[in-house]
């Protein structure tokens, strides 16, 4: 019998899309405990793919935030040009890019996601100051629609080729762009010594320098509160693994809030407030067994699918 031999082309092809898949689980793996925890629940292809987008949004906020410089315009407009061009083709000489791309591709993730985006980095190289229309449109480019691309991988885990692209309904896209808000409104509100003092930038209109006042800080918490709540009205509508996912996420970002909330707000301006690994590893522990005991009883209550996905499968399958 005569073994079937892949020919070497479509054989360093993989080689090459293996390579670049792992380059963005370096990037997630080096730069973030919380949304690394999270992607873990997840099936392989989605976690490849969550991956993919994570590291290119990294990347491009390095630009901005520890590259910065005189040429940070050019080289953001390089990576804008690299992701359009891998976009189009399916294929680019960067790793991270071209794991995103191919990520791109098939999930359905477009020119309307990865567009704003870029906007909103390139406004951190000339925004000092926003206020609340900027701020609005800011969070939109730089954090909503990150949310938007992952719902589109959630949504098209286990799609199957030749089958169309899944698209989510209204309720899902609003809850997926206010997941996105509120764990940038919370990142803004951990860095706000660092952004302030070291960047130079304020991203919450009003506040100054010198940090929110209590009557701010307890708006901003609301604000945050607001999006958490329409986050979570979406999330059963997402598919089974995807909802654990986002479910521990969220709680992870909850706890951190909770800690936020606590911190009198000069010391939220002096310090970056910490969950520690134990203490995510505690919460992630006990979302599991939440998700678990709901899944239980859905089971036994013969409950159905769901609006935001087929079944929620997204074990894998061909590229």
């Amino acid at each position: 019998m005569t073994a079937t031999r892949i020919p070497v082309r479509a054989a360093s092809a993989a080689l090459y899309d293996r390579t670049a898949a792992r380059a963005s689980r370096a990037v997630l793996a080096g730069y973030s405990t919380s949304f690394g925890l999270g992607t873990r629940l997840l099936g392989p292809r989605a976690r490849r793919d969550i991956e993919a987008v994570y590291a290119l949004v990294r990347i491009a906020d390095e630009v901005v935030d520890t590259r910065g410089g005189a040429d940070a315009g050019a080289l953001l407009d390089e990576l804008e040009a690299q992701t359009a061009r891998a976009m189009a083709s399916g294929y680019s000489t960067n790793l991270v890019v071209h794991a995103f791309a191919r990520t791109a591709r098939r999930t359905g993730i477009g020119a309307a996601e990865v567009d704003p985006f870029f906007a909103s980095m390139r406004a951190d190289l000339t925004v000092t100051v926003h206020d609340r229309e900027s701020y609005t449109r800011y969070v939109y480019g730089s954090a909503e629609v990150v949310g938007l691309m992952c719902l589109q991988v959630f949504l098209n885990a286990d799609r199957a080729p030749g089958e169309p692209v899944r698209r989510p309904d209204a309720p899902t896209v609003d809850g997926a762009r206010a997941l996105g808000a509120a764990f940038q409104k919370i990142n803004f509100l951990r860095d706000l010594g660092a952004d302030s003092g070291e960047l130079g930038r304020c991203y919450f209109p009003g506040v100054g320098p010198e940090g929110p006042t209590d009557g701010q800080l307890a708006a901003i918490l609301d604000e945050i509160g607001a999006d958490l709540a329409r986050a979570r009205a979406a999330l059963p509508r997402l598919p089974r693994r995807a909802r654990a996912a986002v479910s521990a996420t969220l709680a992870l970002y909850d706890t951190l809030l909770a800690d936020l909330a606590a911190t009198p707000p000069e010391r939220v301006l002096a310090t970056r407030v910490r969950v520690s690994t134990p203490r995510k590893v505690a919460v992630l522990a006990r979302t599991l067994a939440g998700e678990a005991a709901d899944a239980a009883r859905s089971r036994s209550a013969g409950g159905a699918g769901r609006a935001g996905g087929r079944d929620g499968r997204d074990d894998g399958g061909a590229a």
